[in-house]
């Protein structure tokens, strides 16, 4: 997916606001198992991704806990560190071979002092994470594991094919057996 068409998928940006974006955008190619944020670390940059899909997880005493998958066009941020510049709680690991956008947390924040297009294109970017967090906390609060399930088939169907069940299961909060059971049921 090219940085336009990520871009504008959040706020629309005049062609200068675009280019006065672009310049402080760098191109990186990762590997798949690569861990982009470590948890623990304040994270300096944000990254958009081109190509390629990620999940944040938390370790806990026994386990890992994934809690999002992030595609083509997805937004890749530490919150925590680009808010408040504090240490973050995520890893994030690259789940494919993976081609993303990287801008300075740094560079951005002048970016939205300096033109007043980036910076409602920042707060709107904030606004659809916001709403995504909301979303995530109220299936987890009200809904079944079968509800959840469906819904990830319905708005995600791509994470089937390139996600490990493991994964999906610890994203939905049960077992894999669990996951498994669900499945049986819906087919």
């Amino acid at each position: 997916m090219n940085l336009e068409r990520i871009l504008s998928s959040i706020y629309l940006l005049p062609d200068k606001s675009l280019q006065l974006f672009r310049q402080d955008i760098t191109e990186i190619y990762l590997p798949k198992g690569h861990i982009l944020l470590h948890a623990g670390m304040i994270e300096n940059s944000i990254y958009l991704i081109k190509k390629g899909i990620v999940r944040a997880y938390a370790d806990t005493e026994d386990r890992e806990v994934t809690f999002w998958f992030g595609r083509e066009g997805d937004a890749v941020v530490s919150m925590k560190s680009y808010v408040a510049g504090e240490r973050g709680y995520e890893n994030i690991e690259l789940l494919e071979d993976c081609e993303l956008y990287m801008i300075e947390s740094r560079k951005l924040k002048e970016l939205y002092i300096s033109d007043i297009h980036i910076a409602n294109w920042g707060r709107r970017f904030i606004e659809q994470e916001l709403i995504k967090a909301e979303e995530r906390l109220i299936a987890l609060q009200f809904k079944t594991a079968t509800q959840r399930y469906t819904d990830l088939l319905l708005n995600n169907p791509y994470l089937i094919q390139r996600v490990q069940l493991s994964h999906i299961a610890s994203y939905l909060g049960i077992t894999q057996a669990s996951l498994s059971r669900i499945r049986a049921e819906i087919i």
